[in-house]
């Protein structure tokens, strides 16, 4: 398998150059490409399926988390609905070439912004295989080569899904060396790309927070950070009791192995009394741990069906990625938005409330990229939001936020058209 920082450099080189053809590429071949990657998908899924469960017992053998392994299994079902997704993208605009705005100046210059693409997509990432495909598809309709670089407990798994991607949207006309895959697990191949300014345009780290971490701090190109998700609901004083429990109950139990689940659950302290050991009992159903302040852990310790614990100040801030929240008394909206604005990650936040006032202002006044009135934080994904797909979640302000698409694949040109126009 080839290991050498040549065959990185060179793959990096070929998707430079497929960049170039491809930006311009007929959105009519870009879509025949996608439409022939969900095909193969599914045409090919004992393929890629027994690459994966071979990845997965390995993995599982070596001990990796629940959380992990959760994110690492492809199964029929999450298959096919990645092959959706990639239908999805396909009948999504064509943001390439759309005219975002465009004016005349008083001395008859024809301005206008269009919307071109960034180039290369450099993505480092672990355990989730379906990024393989997502950010190849989100790549190439948004008219950009990609450069994957995937973990080495999903090595197989990528393998399988490149190979698909590549030869349906090369025989459906796209350039050659558009989509590349880093075949190697050597780490240092890791430090390489990150100086390869060059060649990579931007650089989507996916994974734990060490690996956006390292990446951020190193990489001599942009970067767009994210996917740490330390995500809380507020129930206020206000709440309908019945939406309130329904709201934290999908928040934490839906998927509680992904960045947008519920970590921390905030109630007012008016409400407090009849509706913790509600949302207790639900959690308890499923085995949810409560680790509670002292006041949450007053109103719950004589229920012993309940999994309550006390509290300790590192599960304030954590993302939890299992069947565990922690859960505090407060006394007002403000205390609730300290709490956020002090141990948020900037993610999805949600506040539970009847009437305008608390809702208002917690829209308005909470720091993230998503925030939720009356819903539940799980519904921060590029699927959910009609997206199709997504490329990754931004937690940082630029040059985008939340659930990144097509649209924030692309950048945009100034055209500037005039008749012989000089500047006095």
């Amino acid at each position: 398998m080839p290991s050498t920082v040549a065959e990185l450099e060179g793959k990096g080189k070929a998707a430079k150059m497929a960049s170039k053809k491809l930006a311009f590429l007929a959105t009519e071949v870009k879509n025949k490409g996608l439409l022939g990657i969900a095909n193969a998908l599914v045409a090919r899924q004992d393929e890629i399926l027994a690459a994966n469960s071979l990845d997965y017992r390995e993995s599982e053998a070596s001990g990796m988390s629940a959380a992990m392994l959760d994110r690492l299994m492809l199964s029929l079902s999450r298959l096919e609905a990645i092959a959706q997704d990639v239908k999805t993208v396909a009948a999504l605009p064509d943001p390439v070439g759309e005219i975002i705005e465009e004016r005349t100046l008083p001395n008859g210059l024809q301005l206008s912004k269009k919307r071109v693409p960034l180039g290369v997509i450099g993505a480092i990432y672990e355990s989730r295989p379906n990024v393989t495909v997502d950010i190849s598809v989100l790549c190439l309709k948004s008219g950009n080569a990609v450069v994957l670089r995937g973990g080495k407990e999903a090595l197989r798994s990528n393998l399988a899904l490149a190979n698909v991607v590549q030869e349906a949207a090369y025989e459906a006309g796209v350039p050659q060396g558009a989509v590349q895959l880093i075949e190697s697990t050597d780490r240092t191949l890791v430090d390489r790309m990150l100086k390869m300014k060059e060649v990579i345009d931007l650089l989507i780290p996916r994974g734990g927070a060490a690996l956006i971490r390292l990446i951020a701090e190193n990489a001599t190109m942009p970067v767009v950070t994210g996917g740490v998700g330390v995500c809380h609901t507020y129930v206020d004083k206000s709440a309908d009791l019945e939406k309130a429990v329904a709201i934290a109950y999908n928040a934490k139990v839906q998927r509680p192995t992904v960045c947008n689940a519920l970590d921390t659950l905030l109630v007012h302290s008016e409400i407090a009394g009849p509706y913790l050991p509600l949302i207790g009992q639900e959690w308890a159903k499923v085995g949810v741990e409560m680790r509670c302040d002292e006041r949450a852990l007053a109103i719950l310790k004589s229920r012993p069906s309940l999994n309550v614990v006390p509290a300790n100040d590192e599960d304030w801030g954590k993302e939890f990625l299992a069947l565990i929240g922690a859960v505090k008394v407060v006394d007002s909206l403000d205390e609730a938005l300290e709490h956020i604005e002090r141990y948020g990650s900037g993610h999805s936040e949600a506040i539970v409330a009847e009437g305008n006032s608390a809702v208002t202002r917690f829209l308005n006044e909470v720091d993230a990229a998503c925030v939720y009135a009356n819903a539940s934080t799980r519904f921060t994904d590029g699927r959910q939001f009609g997206l199709g797909a997504e490329i990754g979640i931004s937690t940082q302000k630029f040059h985008a936020r939340g659930p990144m698409a097509l649209r924030e694949l692309t950048s945009y040109k100034w055209v500037i058209i005039g008749n012989g126009q000089v500047r006095p």
